[in-house]
């Protein structure tokens, strides 16, 4: 008996689904290709003086996976297990969270070899900027917009719009998101993949017909995305028992105080270490709780074929990228198990990005009840489009995405090349 892998390409996961959805769609083995590999993959190699006077150099990536739906969009990771394989999935996982929500954007992401917490701002910066320097041919307004992604924030992107405008000889906001407010971000920016994470929570609880009231909750990952998906749901009257982050496990089946939770990590140094209201647990028991939802919101691979199985919530909402590997997916579905996958789940991150992106185009600065409502409105659509496209063709959410994504990027290459083939067609 073979003992199933812990993990699992990352990249495989995304092709498994791809190659199961495009033969739903009865798509040609030369076209699956096409749509499945990324158009341009992209390898940096830069060196910073380091504040101790030293040299170091550094490797970092940029893929470009789609721009037949509009200028590539997607993350620039910081961390020391950034691969090109992972990149590579999440650059597509972008295309296709951009193709569901139906944001004009195809799909990249960057990543850089590096442990930011070992790295001083100043390092940081010039780590920033000697990346930016290195892809200022790449990025661009109408060509590829970058934003943020684990281990970088409101300061990467503006040392990168700043750098990319001093490239340029002006100020180009809308090359970034993910700003400052007083650089050109949008109100609603910093919570909003947290935010859409709980619309997305509450409409499959509905779908499931699950009391939203005292439902419980667990959230594996304390960051942005965990912290505002367990505060939005907390305040909407659901149970979070159990937090995580990468230093401990917290539970409590009265349910955790998150306002206060949140008050002691920010006083903690962004640590929920020693919060006095809960016991600790092991990680992985947090993710084999009965629950009524469980949302990964930390890393890829989470959750495999070696603790499938076990898992025993209602509900799963992906608030990661890639957190449930492929090979997971038949004993989750077996489980009757309900996973909102993380191409749905987590788009309100790259919805408002979409917003502010538009806002430095137009000139323009909405209101943060504008950008929520208008979030609102587009993952209520996507949610309702999804779950009819599973229950047409008798599949899970997870591969439903999929056909709608990948049936929108079909039409438009389809498109483009009828456009190239035709030499009546006239181009304005």
């Amino acid at each position: 008996m073979n003992t199933p892998s812990i993990t699992q390409n990352p990249f495989q996961s995304m092709a498994d689904r791809f190659n199961e959805a495009a033969d739903l769609l009865g798509l040609s083995d030369s076209l699956k290709q096409k749509l499945q590999l990324p158009e341009k993959q992209i390898v940096v190699n830069f060196s910073i003086t380091l504040d101790n006077g030293q040299e170091k150099n550094f490797e970092g990536y940029r893929i470009i996976h789609s721009t037949l739906l509009g200028p590539s969009k997607g993350g620039i990771r910081y961390d020391s297990g950034v691969h090109l394989d992972e990149v590579k999935a999440l650059a597509a996982w972008m295309t296709w969270k951009s193709a569901v929500t139906g944001i004009p954007f195809g799909g990249a992401k960057g990543g850089i070899i590096c442990d930011p917490r070992t790295l001083s701002k100043t390092e940081l910066e010039k780590i920033t900027r000697a990346y930016t320097k290195a892809l200022s041919d790449t990025f661009g307004p109408q060509k590829d917009v970058p934003a943020p992604d684990m281990g970088t924030g409101p300061d990467e992107m503006g040392w990168l719009m700043d750098e990319f405008s001093l490239l340029h000889g002006k100020t180009i906001q809308a090359v970034v998101t993910g700003k400052h407010l007083n650089a050109g971000g949008s109100l609603g920016r910093v919570e909003a993949t947290g935010r859409g994470v709980s619309i997305i929570t509450l409409l499959a609880l509905k779908n499931r017909q699950v009391p939203i009231d005292g439902a419980t909750v667990a959230v594996q990952g304390f960051g942005n995305v965990g912290l505002h998906s367990a505060l939005f749901l907390y305040e909407q009257g659901l149970k979070i028992v159990a937090v995580s982050d990468v230093s401990v496990a917290l539970y409590n089946s009265e349910g955790i105080d998150i306002p206060e939770l949140i008050l002691y990590y920010n006083l903690n140094g962004k640590s929920i270490v020693g919060y006095p209201k809960a016991n600790v647990i092991p990680h992985e028991e947090l993710l084999l709780l009965p629950l009524d939802v469980l949302i990964p919101a930390a890393k890829e691979d989470v959750i495999t074929a070696r603790n499938a199985a076990s898992i025993n919530a209602k509900i799963i909402v992906e608030g990661a990228n890639g957190p449930t590997s492929s090979d997971a997916d038949a004993i989750l579905k077996q489980k009757e198990i309900l996973v909102v996958p993380d191409i749905l789940a987590n788009a309100g991150g790259v919805t408002v990005s979409y917003f502010e992106w538009l806002q430095n185009s137009l000139e323009k600065s909405w209101s943060v009840e504008l950008v929520n409502t208008r979030l609102q409105e587009i993952l209520e659509k996507a949610f309702t489009e999804v779950f009819a496209t599973a229950l047409q063709y008798q599949v899970t959410p997870r591969i439903a995405t999929y056909i709608i994504a990948i049936r929108k990027v079909a039409e438009a290459d389809s498109l483009r090349q009828g456009v190239k083939s035709n030499p009546n067609f006239n181009q304005n």
